[in-house]
């Protein structure tokens, strides 16, 4: 178990699921006549957390070969020995499954959904071998997190998470550009498709700046529809004021010529900005 969860990289869970939460609360409590359904989070919860165990399994499982010649990676369970790519092929394949499975405990349109869901993320794993973009693709899928839990509530689309969708996508992909400032050399020399490679360190920076301009705007913008239904108050103004300055604050300690500090920006920096956000909104419309 210790090796799988190390294989999907768990913790990681925390940058997309407390967005999954606001957008389950926010369409809960943004409804009339509707209280907390807890079977129904359990739902949702186990969805998110069998659709990222399985793109993050299958990247791990379809990127072995490249993680095996890059020094970085090379230590990963399946180049590593330490997990079989057939037994993580099967982990992938029972997660989606189960995703699907639970999309059916909810409601129709989540379940007729899941297969362009699973596209989506697990799809994601190919785009770094012909196109630069993949990065937004990585954040298409995590932006899937508060449109789906919203969809789960009330089985129908609305303009709050969409924009909240949007502002994840393009956070995604701001920190996952400074991410792959780590393997450009390497993903040159393997003829591999990034934005540092297509474009440069410093101009790959700039690009991660102004998609985190652009997610602090979709942000503003999906707490002001939220908080005409919801009469949001200054605990979400602190929430957002928050992931606001962790956005700016991983540009001020990211360098062209300094990469020390990725880890700090992409992990660090990002987890916070998440879990503060997410707990402060939550916080705000139940109290």
């Amino acid at each position: 178990m210790k090796n799988y969860l190390s294989l999907v990289k768990f913790s990681h869970t925390i940058f997309a699921m407390p967005f999954a939460l606001v957008g389950f609360i926010t369409a809960t409590y943004g409804q009339k006549d509707q209280g907390l359904q807890p079977l129904l989070l359990v739902k949702v919860v186990l969805c998110m957390v069998f659709a990222r165990s399985a793109a993050m399994a299958f990247n791990r499982w379809l990127d072995r070969d490249i993680d095996a010649r890059n020094p970085r990676t090379v230590i990963r369970e399946i180049p590593a020995g330490v997990i079989k790519a057939d037994s993580a092929l099967l982990f992938v394949l029972l997660n989606c499954f189960l995703f699907i499975l639970t999309t059916w405990f909810i409601n129709p349109l989540c379940f007729f959904l899941s297969p362009v869901a699973l596209v989506v993320i697990l799809g994601y794993s190919f785009t770094k071998r012909f196109t630069a973009l993949c990065h937004l693709v990585l954040g298409l899928g995590l932006s899937l997190a508060p449109v789906g839990a919203h969809l789960a509530v009330t089985g129908q689309f609305s303009v709050a998470p969409v924009l909240l969708g949007a502002a994840v996508l393009t956070w995604v992909a701001g920190f996952d550009i400074i991410y792959a400032l780590q393997d450009e050399e390497f993903d040159k020399a393997h003829n591999l498709f990034s934005i540092p490679v297509a474009l440069g360190r410093n101009q790959a920076l700039r690009l991660s700046e102004g998609l985190h301009l652009v997610s602090g705007l979709f942000m503003l913008s999906s707490m002001y529809m939220y908080n005409s239904t919801l009469a949001l108050g200054w605990i979400s103004v602190i929430a957002i004021s928050v992931f606001l300055l962790m956005l700016i604050y991983q540009h001020l300690i990211i360098r062209p010529g300094d990469l020390s500090r990725v880890n700090l920006a992409f992990f660090t920096t990002n987890g916070i900005a998440s879990l503060i956000f997410g707990v402060l909104v939550i916080a705000d419309i139940i109290l």
